[in-house]
């Protein structure tokens, strides 16, 4: 016998769908403001509206034929947190950041796009504890490999593992 209604497995994959949507934006965010030195309240305005990070473009395997494909909804609340966190705290992020970065990455040589992603990662382990540390580290390894081919996502798990543990977020590894 089928059932109607909605379907939690369907509500619970769109939640998460909402939540990647929304890191993936609050990271495009953080990354246009400093690039851009735009307003942070009319950059999450533009994002929130739809005008920018909607859509993607996308070609197909032989790379004859372009078109456009929506976006996942985002989790608007998620994404306003970690562009606020990083706006109210961004002093505090960046040395968390500075201390758990190894000597090969000198704060320096990290590119605009990697400093967007490290933030948003802290940004959300600081104030998303409903969220499990775990799950944080993970989906911004994943947006880490959505830019980087190389070294860079290991690096994010590095960073972003080392700043939850100091927070009491993961549980410490027994010397």
């Amino acid at each position: 016998m089928a059932t109607h209604g909605h379907d939690p497995s369907q509500e619970h994959a769109a939640q998460i769908q909402a939540r990647t949507a929304a890191r993936l934006a609050a990271v495009q965010a953080l990354y246009q403001i400093e690039a851009t030195q735009e307003s942070p309240d009319l950059v999450m305005k533009d994002f929130l509206m739809g005008r920018v990070g909607s859509v993607a473009l996308t070609e197909n395997e032989a790379g004859t034929q372009e078109s456009l494909v929506n976006l996942a909804e985002l989790d608007s609340e998620l994404f306003i947190g970690l562009v606020r966190c990083i706006q109210a705290r961004g002093d505090e992020v960046d040395t968390m950041i500075k201390s758990s970065v190894s000597s090969d990455w000198p704060w320096e040589r990290l590119e605009m796009i990697l400093r967007a992603i490290l933030r948003s990662g802290v940004a959300e382990l600081l104030t998303r504890t409903d969220i499990p540390a775990s799950v944080t580290v993970s989906e911004f390894i994943d947006v880490a490999h959505a830019f980087y081919a190389g070294a860079e996502p290991r690096m994010v798990n590095a960073v972003l593992d080392r700043i939850a543990r100091a927070l009491g977020r993961i549980e410490a590894r027994p010397q």
